[in-house]
């Protein structure tokens, strides 16, 4: 149940997407009064204002009410929505408190066993394997959160699922000071949203709210291989997450979350690393006999796992380890076994490294959730063959110079598109042929057609978000893998 005091006054829900729609309809469900509004309009947005008015949610559509949501006992912000929009500092100036759509379903769930999946790159892909393997294990078990199902729709389920597998973003963790996962994950870190932050380590400071409620009972699993995740917890905050400020940065200086006193504590609870290369971790990988190795035993063989590159090896260390420490039960022989057989059947999610077809001996490659320089890296390194790579969309302030070892290695040529294209050429034109294209998607797809040879491969990893010329990056992938297939319905 939600609290008693958020059904005194209106709570304001801002964006209608997903989780405002979702979190809407639990907040309305729950007895509140809400009022939800959107700047945006279009089909998806009044779909979601037509579901919600037969609940009894106020719906504005292409407008927000500033003086109504200035008047609100709480605000609801989706994550999409950045902290500059209108209703947010009108919010801010009124003094009212603002919190996620996360924050309000674990109110409305209390005592839900989670495991929660934090990081730069691939924790949608552990979430994902995480709740995949819960279930292997006979668990009614459900992934969600940033990874597209919002953890309000899990609230408003009959039945309370045994465990979720919930993937949080900076900005998610940012406004949900209830975080408490049985397990937090943080997978690896590099800069990402600089569209958003003042800098890198504003970024990290909200990742590091994965931590803010640690006690001698929580366990954490972190990427032993990465300096920055391991220094990660040391941010978290010694006195409790209410007698923090969040501070904003100034140019040149860095923000974060500080105490009143400045000083930062030791993480509580237990830690267990993860790594690809050392053998006195809790989940290494043993390359000399292919095997996973988690808490000194070996699961699984890498055969078991059918997806390619290294970091998918992580990755699955990562889900097997945290689903392992989550309950001793997960760790008996007939456990492991069915985390195997589990591991077999996993086939990955849609739009990350995902074959979208070859066609005319070109395969075309779908990694449109590829939104950040080091996302595409991870795509780069694990091609093999010529690469005709779609870099572009709307730019979060990373150097794609960090590109440059891997286009030099295998891409033959780069299409720079969207409001990113004309950074995208200063930071690599002279490293590899780059070519600017507007923001017609169906001409870069075209144009890749055209330049592409037998034995080519076609990688869409823009290194951008979509917002110039999508909703999301689900919509690009998708218009991405119906424009490849064309030229083979063209000769059917």
């Amino acid at each position: 149940m939600i609290p008693d005091i958020w059904r005194i006054g209106e709570i304001a829900v801002i964006g209608l997407g997903k989780s405002g729609t979702a979190v809407s309809t639990l907040l309305a469900r729950e007895g509140a009064r809400v009022y939800a509004s959107d700047a945006g309009s279009g089909a998806a947005v009044d779909m979601s204002a037509a579901l919600l008015r037969p609940a009894g949610v106020e719906v504005d559509v292409g407008r927000h009410d500033l003086d109504r949501i200035a008047k609100a006992t709480l605000v609801v912000a989706s994550p999409g929505v950045p902290p500059t929009a209108p209703p947010l500092e009108r919010a801010r100036a009124a003094g009212l408190p603002i919190i996620g759509e996360i924050e309000v379903a674990l109110h409305a769930i209390p005592g839900l066993r989670y495991v929660g999946i934090t990081g730069t790159n691939g924790k949608s892909t552990v979430t994902a394997l995480t709740g995949h393997l819960l279930r292997g294990l006979g668990l009614d078990a459900v992934a969600a959160g940033n990874i597209g199902m919002p953890l309000s729709e899990v609230a408003l389920r009959d039945r309370r699922p045994d465990w979720v597998a919930l993937e949080v973003s900076s900005f998610q963790l940012h406004d949900t000071p209830s975080i408490n996962p049985v397990v937090g994950v943080v997978t690896n870190l590099s800069a990402d949203h600089l569209d958003r932050y003042a800098s890198v380590d504003e970024y990290y400071a909200d990742k590091a709210m994965l931590f803010r409620n640690a006690h001698d009972r929580s366990k954490w699993v972190l990427n032993r291989d990465e300096e920055a995740v391991m220094r990660l917890a040391e941010r978290r905050p010694s006195t409790p997450p209410r007698g923090a400020r969040r501070v904003t940065a100034q140019p040149g200086g860095s923000a974060g979350l500080a105490t009143k006193g400045g000083a930062w504590s030791p993480l509580r609870g237990d830690t267990y690393e993860v790594s690809l290369d050392r053998r006195d971790a809790a989940a290494w990988y043993d390359r000399d006999h292919a095997q996973f190795v988690v808490l000194g035993k070996p699961v699984a063989s890498r055969a078991d796992l059918p997806l390619i590159g290294d970091h998918n090896v992580a990755n699955a260390l990562f889900a097997l380890l945290s689903v392992m420490i989550a309950d001793p039960t997960h760790e008996t022989p007939d456990a492991r076994a069915r985390l195997a057989d589990s591991l077999r059947g996993f086939q990955g999610l849609p739009h990350r490294l995902e074959l979208a077809g070859e066609y005319e001996s070109v395969r075309w490659i779908n990694d449109s959730k590829a939104t950040n320089v080091g996302s595409t890296l991870v795509a780069l390194r694990g091609m093999q063959q010529p690469t005709i790579l779609l870099l572009g969309g709307r730019h979060k302030g990373e150097p794609y110079t960090r590109l440059t070892d891997e286009l030099r290695r295998t891409v033959r040529a780069v299409i720079a598109y969207g409001e990113a294209a004309p950074t995208i050429v200063a930071d690599i034109g002279t490293v590899v042929p780059t070519e600017q294209m507007g923001r017609s998607f169906e001409e870069v797809v075209e144009r890749a057609r055209t330049i592409a040879r037998p034995g080519d491969a076609v990688l869409l990893s823009p290194a951008c978000s979509s917002y110039d010329m999508f909703k999301n990056y689900e919509e690009r992938g998708t218009l991405f893998k119906r424009l490849a297939a064309t030229v083979e319905d063209e000769k059917s």
